[in-house]
């Protein structure tokens, strides 16, 4: 092999990072601020199409729009591409409904401390999915690339290694100092899917605590679709503007959804319900009983609420508010 002979990965790239045309995307894009309030029916049924990249907000188990995520298990989405990006339950949901088709992939099956789905790892391992690997941060800086309207971002990260050789990146050669950097493509999603803390009904959003790459994929995703625990006057988003991460031009729909992280974390509001957790994995350990745990939970739900219901209703969220509350 040549000394100047430069690697690439062996994965499948999903989505060509073709800048120009998504800056002509995004310019014809309706900016105009206006009342974007819907349902998650309706957000779903209009926004996400079969076929379409999905990337979904949040960090782990914190921050999880579980309540669109359950409706596109309801409608029965299908053939979507994910963002396996920090992902634990939204990754278990998805693979739950089988909706995805391919996956970027760098944090999937694990729930964290929690332990494996053993359903996500079933259709992970069964072939039916295309699997390209990238490190967190890596896919991280896609999005940022994406959303600074560059084809891609040299870093130093994956190099030598089996990521690496799975991903579709490509190793290249700093042009000022002759060090090898790995090319990382632009990655630009159909349709992200973010929770909130505080939005107004144009799609201002304040998130607090830990950010990750939401803002980033807001940028990079050409429909946003925006869950929040409460929407607030666009008179208290104006007096502290500084707390507007997501501005209203990125977003496509809003919709109210109290405690629409559950059961995963929102920072500062409740905690996680581990008990409902643990749940979905015991029942994973046997396929005919979580058929049944999962048509209970999501499908035989007309909505998020009615799942709440199911799973203690307001006097288990209180307990979580106090749980969260408690140190």
């Amino acid at each position: 092999m040549n000394e100047k002979e430069l690697h690439k990965g062996l994965g499948k790239l999903f989505g060509a990072p073709n800048t120009d045309d998504m800056r002509l995307f995004f310019k014809g894009k309706n900016k105009a601020m206006k009342n974007k309030l819907t349902s998650v029916s309706e957000a779903v049924s209009s926004l996400v199409m079969d076929g379409d990249y999905l990337a979904i907000g949040g960090f782990g188990g914190v921050r999880i729009p579980t309540a669109i995520i359950h409706e596109i298990l309801r409608q029965k989405k299908k053939n979507l591409g994910f963002a396996g990006h920090v992902s634990t339950h939204d990754c278990q949901l998805l693979s739950a409904g089988k909706c995805f088709n391919r996956c970027d992939a760098a944090y999937i099956v694990g729930l964290e401390a929690r332990g494996l789905s053993k359903n996500a790892r079933r259709i992970f391992e069964s072939g039916d999915i295309e699997i390209t690997e990238w490190s967190n941060a890596a896919l991280a800086w896609r999005f940022k690339a994406a959303a600074m309207g560059i084809p891609f971002l040299p870093a130093r990260v994956m190099l030598g290694t089996d990521t690496f050789k799975y991903s579709a990146a490509i190793e290249m050669e700093c042009p000022f100092t002759q060090q090898k950097l790995t090319a990382l493509p632009a990655l630009y999603p159909d349709v992200a899917i973010i929770h909130v803390h505080k939005a107004d009904v144009f799609g201002n959003c304040q998130i607090n605590g830990i950010l990750v790459a939401d803002d980033d994929i807001s940028k990079a995703s050409r429909k946003v679709i925006i869950t929040t625990e409460t929407i607030i006057s666009n008179e208290e988003i104006r007096r502290e503007p500084e707390k507007t991460v997501i501005p209203y031009w990125y977003v496509d729909a809003v919709i109210e959804v109290p405690y629409g992280s559950y059961p995963g974390n929102m920072p500062g509001e409740y905690f996680s319900d581990e008990t409902h957790l643990k749940k979905w994995l015991l029942a994973e350990k046997d396929q005919e009983t979580f058929e049944k745990f999962i048509e209970h939970q999501i499908y035989s739900s007309a909505d998020f609420y009615e799942y709440l219901e199911k799973n203690g209703g307001m006097n288990n969220m209180k307990e979580l508010v106090r749980l969260e509350h408690l140190y």
